[in-house]
């Protein structure tokens, strides 16, 4: 049977704790890691509302995008909103975890799950990452030691290239040295002049193994001093980054891609907001799902026509919308764009956990219920 920590470790491996902001708060709120799992709740928000649910629908945890305690308390208080949520959970027997930051940016995360609810093509990141900093290097050693040698570097980190080790690459020639006055050498005679069929040897490995492997070269190489380089290589971007970019299934204006926003997200009471020309001819659009009135300027930077995020502020806002090749803007509910994960997330947690039950909470944890004209959100 999965336990919480089995839960844990499949929420890990797709969205790891290293990815998160230094300020967040992520993974297990409340719980005990070897307590059995047979159903979990997703949800955005952990509110009294969701863990009633919970609790309705006999789930044994609860697997939220926003964390209970991003804001901490001192006590565990029912007469405080999140000691009152603690207290009921605990009641029920519902662990809480969250997973915020660290599922923003990577592939099937939060604003990837927004860009195909949109149906959009060619989806990529708004600004990507860096894959992981790789180096190449470079080492001469004996011949007849090369393989000794190859297969240190590799224990220690070395020689990896997707599903393959050992990757390595070696060209023979002649290397030639005279060891001076207190050197010990492997091969020669202090003050002659040698030579040494020698094999330079390529390798590359991660730049956060260059300790471990360098250790190795200079514990396992015969040569009392070896020769060799260290080169890093340029940094590639990755699948996964901040937000998201892509192209429209056609052309539309403006007010045709809000309508048709409004129709794909969950209903609220503030639906959607445009900010610009309603009847600008759209093609690509940039989006964060969240807040993102910070990365105004990189979906300008982006040559987007339109940028879709959540809490817009008034100047931010004002000021994006004057500058010349502006896209237009798209201010839809926080809760709603991030929704769009949980149905994504259900089947990736139900392929790592076959034997336990994934629920989607529809209820709207957004908080405003009434604008005018729209009359009132229910529940």
């Amino acid at each position: 049977m999965s336990t919480v920590g089995d839960v844990m470790q499949a929420m890990d491996r797709r969205y790891p704790p290293r990815m998160a902001e230094p300020w967040d708060r992520v993974g297990l709120v409340l719980g005990e890691r070897t307590a059995p799992v047979r159903r979990i709740l997703l949800t955005v928000d952990i509110t009294d509302e969701v863990i009633q649910q919970a609790a309705q629908v006999s789930a044994d945890m609860v697997v939220a995008h926003h964390p209970l305690l991003l804001r901490g308390i001192h006590g565990v208080d029912s007469s405080h909103p999140k000691g009152r949520v603690l207290l009921a959970a605990i009641a029920a027997g519902v662990s809480l975890f969250a997973a915020h930051t660290n599922a923003d940016n990577p592939v099937d995360g939060v604003s990837d799950a927004l860009a195909r609810t949109l149906d959009l093509d060619d989806i990529r990141p708004l600004e990507a990452d860096l894959e992981p900093g790789l180096d190449t290097l470079v080492v001469f050693v004996p011949s007849k030691d090369l393989n000794p040698l190859v297969d240190v570097l590799c224990r220690a980190g070395a020689g990896a290239v997707g599903n393959y080790d050992r990757c390595h690459f070696h060209s023979p020639g002649t290397g030639r040295f005279r060891p001076l006055a207190g050197a010990e050498p492997h091969i020669g005679d202090v003050g002659q002049q040698s030579e040494v069929a020698e094999s330079r040897i390529e390798m590359v490995l991660p730049r956060s193994a260059r300790g471990a492997v360098l250790a190795a070269l200079l514990e396992a190489h015969p040569y009392e001093t070896p020769a060799f380089s260290l080169l890093p290589q340029a940094d590639q971007p990755s699948d996964s980054g901040l937000g998201r970019i892509g192209s429209l299934p056609h052309p539309m204006r403006a007010t045709e891609l809000a309508t048709q926003v409004a129709g794909r997200l969950p209903a609220t009471a503030g639906g959607v907001r445009l900010a610009g020309d309603p009847d600008r001819m759209v093609s690509t659009l940039a989006l964060l799902a969240g807040a993102g009135d910070s990365h105004l300027d990189a979906a300008r930077r982006s040559g987007a026509d339109a940028y879709l995020t959540s809490d817009l502020r008034h100047h931010p806002a004002q000021e994006a919308i004057a500058h010349e090749g502006s896209p237009v803007l798209l201010d839809v509910a926080h809760w709603a764009a991030e929704w769009t994960w949980l149905p994504v997330l259900a089947p990736l947690l139900s392929a790592d956990l076959t034997d336990v039950d994934i629920i989607i909470s529809e209820i709207c944890t957004d908080p405003w219920v009434l604008a005018p004209g729209t009359g009132f959100r229910r529940h």
